[in-house]
């Protein structure tokens, strides 16, 4: 008789846990998702922008690597449009020279409830920024502001050749023979 009883309570449990389970994963849920591409020398990638707290908006971040210039836009939903574009010179952001061979990464992730941020990583140079889009002056338009730019990795020095002969593979060494001490890397 035990048994049994123990046996019911574990079936009723099993039961309610199945019920509630099926209520909980029933209900539908908003989409949070974001997206990227890339086809040749362009980048395109998608995050929340929040331009009305109370009105999601999708954002759109296009990297044109022969015009070096980061573009931004968000479609307003109400009209169907294209809000007009922002743009950052990823040139003068970046310090890059002119033909100068560069490799960016980019990618959004979602930072608060409506908002993403852009996460832009230039690989030779080793620099990393952080962007966001946002309503442009007095409500109209977007614009792209910088929240922050770091480097991810100092650029290697160049080896320099002892009097008389090549450099050493790896690097130049330190009289005696051992090797030069690593560099702390900067946060």
């Amino acid at each position: 008789m035990r048994a049994a009883g123990r046996f019911g309570f574990l079936a009723a449990g099993i039961a309610v846990g199945a019920v509630a389970s099926m209520f909980y994963l029933g209900q539908p849920r908003p989409a949070g998702a974001a997206s990227n591409d890339r086809y040749q020398d362009t980048i395109m990638a998608t995050g929340a922008v929040s331009i009305n707290p109370r009105v999601q908006t999708d954002g759109v971040w296009l990297l044109d690597y022969k015009a070096g210039k980061l573009l931004g836009t968000v479609v307003d939903r109400n009209a169907g449009k294209i809000v007009g574009w922002a743009e950052v010179d990823l040139r003068s952001e970046f310090t890059i020279q002119a033909n100068q061979d560069v490799h960016f990464l980019m990618t959004t992730g979602y930072i608060t409830q409506g908002q993403s941020a852009l996460y832009l990583a230039e690989t030779s140079t080793g620099q990393f920024g952080v962007y966001t889009m946002g309503p442009g002056a007095e409500g109209t338009g977007v614009v792209i502001r910088r929240h922050d730019m770091t480097k991810f990795r100092e650029p290697a020095p160049a080896a320099v050749a002892p009097a008389g002969g090549p450099a050493p593979a790896g690097g130049a060494a330190p009289a005696g023979g051992a090797p030069a001490p690593a560099a702390p890397r900067q946060p």
